[in-house]
């Protein structure tokens, strides 16, 4: 082949070293057919490519001689001429099929034909509704994008994709309105994949701990998300979606630490019952964390604390325990945590059973024995019952961690050590930031306006702006002009 020696040489010193190396593997096909009228050479991975497609669309419209360029001749859109050896290096592991023509001119080029298998789009399992759309993020990156691009069908909505990830090579894109969101933020984002220097991705977590702005904290930075419609409604506001191929779940950035008790079925229902929904959330994550450090205080060191027909409850269910306050709390969480973790790794209707019966049997038998009390175990299951309500399940995990440092400090310094334990955890997340922006917006820095939307979801024709937090160029999301005021119909 004259026109090998053409070529540059980096990788490999000629095009069939490379074809050679490849050819270790068994699912590498290499075919040259010489008795055709223009000889002609393939090379592709089996695995990779649509094999119906090489004998439907590719074979028979290869040119005769002394045709016109065959990019021209193959319906197939994605064909790129070979200028370098590593372009087959590259482009053959991605599902490229290489093809030769020994002609006058010696056209080699690489054709796309990857074979595309998917999942088909379902409903949430992690963020589930009632009410509003039923659709989730699948693990094909381009399906996922058809599905923001059909709720924002506009030409500012901007995407930009990077690859990731040396031995994967994993398609990453960058979502983003253009003249919404601020031009820091996306410089910003890009700025850290882009930089990512690591050997395999296979999961968008694994984007979010590595640009994350604190790798050492317990709280998710980035705010991950299965739902479409969520990462619509986020773009509009001004931030930025992050999507990996092979994965079913997108980034968004930056968050905030009230965002992790939001969920997009807030703005489904009445502002009223939103707001209602979201203070009982508050209320359930506040119980679930200081509930069994409190028991375990008050038993400790603040008897007069309890008033005396509880304490003579506490006094019956602790009269035959032989374990401190500290250990029974602790033995009774570690069995939640194992339950919890042990339905979750199991199969669906396995799981299930395991978790229900496992907690009632070991609940029942651990109270008979002497164990346990059952006021804690009461309180055990509903903090663990609490710490479910978070629509974000990262942060839900995250709860689960931070009880434990609240109930060994309760059992060191009773009720101090519960406040200085609240101390340490307020002054950690005053310096969290996201992507740059503070995590306790708009609590800290106070800002009156972003409150609208926090604990409490003010009616839609209270938010006409967009939140501060995003220094949004465009402001304004629609005017405060009524829409159910009663018009005359010549206005």
């Amino acid at each position: 082949m004259k026109w090998l020696n053409k070529l540059l040489k980096k990788d490999f010193h000629t095009i069939q070293d490379i074809i050679n190396d490849f050819k270790r593997s068994s699912d590498f096909v290499h075919y040259q057919n010489d008795a055709a009228e223009v000889p002609y050479t393939i090379a592709y991975f089996s695995s990779l490519v649509d094999s119906e497609k090489i004998n439907r669309d590719i074979l028979p419209y290869l040119p005769k001689r002394g045709e016109e360029d065959l990019r021209k001749m193959i319906p197939i859109q994605e064909i790129i001429k070979v200028e370098k050896p590593e372009d087959i290096q590259r482009k053959l592991p991605e599902g490229y099929l290489f093809l030769y023509l020994n002609s006058d001119k010696e056209d080699a080029v690489l054709i796309q034909i990857q074979k595309t298998e998917k999942r088909n789009i379902s409903a949430p399992e992690v963020e589930f509704s009632v009410v509003g759309p039923k659709e989730a993020f699948v693990e094909s990156m381009d399906t996922n994008i058809h599905l923001v691009r059909k709720r924002l069908p506009i030409q500012e909505l901007k995407v930009e994709e990077v690859i990731v990830g040396r031995l994967s090579k994993t398609k990453v894109a960058i979502l983003y309105i253009d003249g919404i969101a601020e031009e820091e933020n996306i410089n910003t984002m890009k700025q850290r994949i882009e930089d990512i220097d690591f050997d395999f991705i296979s999961d968008s977590s694994y984007i979010a701990e590595i640009i994350t702005d604190n790798e050492y904290s317990p709280f998710p930075l980035v705010l991950d998300t299965e739902r479409p419609d969520r990462v619509a409604a986020v773009l509009a506001e001004g931030k930025i979606a992050v999507l990996v191929e092979d994965s079913p779940h997108a980034l968004i950035a930056p968050t905030t630490f009230v965002e992790f008790f939001s969920s997009f079925e807030d703005y489904l229902f009445n502002w009223y019952v939103a707001s209602f929904i979201r203070l009982v959330r508050v209320f359930a994550v506040t119980f679930s964390i200081l509930i069994t450090p409190i028991y375990v205080a008050a038993l400790t060191y603040h008897y007069e604390l309890i008033p005396k027909d509880l304490l003579a409850t506490l006094i019956t269910s602790r009269r035959e325990i032989p374990l401190p306050p500290i250990l029974e709390a602790l033995f009774l969480e570690l069995t939640i945590e194992l339950l919890r973790e042990a339905g979750a790794r199991l199969p669906t209707k396995v799981g299930q059973t395991i978790g229900i019966v496992g907690g009632i049997v070991i609940g029942t038998a651990s109270v008979e024995a002497g164990l346990t009390s059952n006021v804690l175990l009461i309180i055990v299951a509903l903090s663990a019952l609490a710490s479910f309500t978070t629509p974000v399940y990262k942060m839900g995990n995250t709860i689960r961690l931070i009880r434990f440092p609240f109930l060994l400090l309760a059992h060191l310094w009773g009720l101090i050590g519960i406040v200085l334990c609240f101390c340490f955890l307020i002054t950690h997340m005053i310096h969290l930031t996201s992507l740059g922006r503070p995590f306790l917006e708009p609590i800290y820095p106070l800002r009156v306006k972003d409150l609208k939307d926090a604990f409490i979801r003010l009616p839609f024709s209270k938010q006409a702006s967009r939140p501060v937090l995003m220094r949004s160029d465009s402001k304004m999301r629609f005017s405060s002009k009524d829409a159910n005021v009663k018009r005359d119909i010549d206005e």
